[in-house]
């Protein structure tokens, strides 16, 4: 069985980041560490939210990780609340690089902004790090941060955003998928590119009138789970994109549950099924 590791936040209520991660990559059959970053008595949609920096923990982790000799198949980090997390991830992540597969979602806004509490100081460091990865999975507006872009001004059509990934990959050299790409009100896409191959993919699916919390989340385990095992890039991408677009249905009926993130529980036979699927191997 493979190992892998998650490095984000984790919220005691709401489903996104590792309380979503873990139980996603466990049903994809892969032994999963986690390393939380933060702990927060709910999501941040919730007002009130009582939070506890992670950061005086993550070094000794990783320093007992070390002294045992434990090993990882793949590393994936989204949440980092501070630079000085980030500087020790990014320690740790040199001393795997072309001995897993390195994951980095540069979580750090969405709709144009940064999220609370980060800054110029820490976008710039974030592109840093961003050079550590081989699978980059930024949504539209931290792919416009990233490459010091107006987020007002993105492309409208897919070949703008093709080029926009090729700009992305410069930084890491690798491989960048680009999340929630809406080109028309009905449909929904992701963009990878792979810079060492030159292999595009462009996977649209039905837009649904829900956007509810961690979906990102979901998609971005979901990715991790199925490149770590040996998946194509494009049945990667169209696995995550069909388990999220699952997990969306089936909360779509139940409107007090929106609040908390999608049923992904109810989806995850789908993910077991489908993952299973020779069509995703073809």
């Amino acid at each position: 069985m493979k190992r892998v590791l998650t490095i984000q936040d984790i919220s005691c209520i709401g489903r996104c980041s590792l309380t979503v991660a873990l139980p996603v990559l466990s049903v994809m059959g892969l032994e999963t560490a986690v390393l939380p970053t933060a702990l927060l008595s709910t999501h941040t949609a919730f007002e009130g939210v009582y939070k506890k920096d992670m950061t005086e923990s993550i070094d000794p982790i990783f320093h007992h990780w070390n002294s045992q000799k434990i090993s990882f198949d793949s590393i994936a980090c989204g949440y980092l609340g501070s630079v000085e997390q980030m500087d020790i991830v990014r320690q740790y992540f040199s001393l795997w690089k072309g001995k897993a597969l390195l994951l980095i979602d540069p979580v750090m806004g969405d709709q144009g902004k940064l999220y609370a509490g980060f800054d110029e100081n820490y976008r710039r460091n974030m592109r840093i790090f961003c050079q550590s990865a081989d699978v980059l999975l930024p949504n539209l507006t931290e792919m416009a941060y990233l490459l010091g872009v107006d987020y007002r001004s993105l492309p409208k059509d897919r070949e703008g955003y093709e080029q926009l990934a090729r700009e992305l990959s410069r930084i890491n050299n690798g491989i960048v998928v680009i999340k929630g790409i809406s080109l028309t009100r009905t449909m929904i896409a992701v963009l990878a590119y792979h810079a060492r191959t030159g292999e595009i993919v462009f996977c649209e699916r039905e837009k649904l009138a829900v956007e509810p919390f961690g979906t990102g989340d979901i998609f971005a385990a979901v990715c991790q789970g199925a490149l770590t095992k040996g998946m194509e890039l494009k049945r990667a991408v169209e696995l995550a994109m069909d388990f999220v677009l699952e997990c969306i249905k089936r909360t779509m009926d139940d409107p007090k549950r929106r609040w908390y993130g999608v049923n992904f529980e109810e989806a995850l036979p789908f993910l077991i099924a489908s993952e299973n699927d020779s069509a995703y191997y073809i």
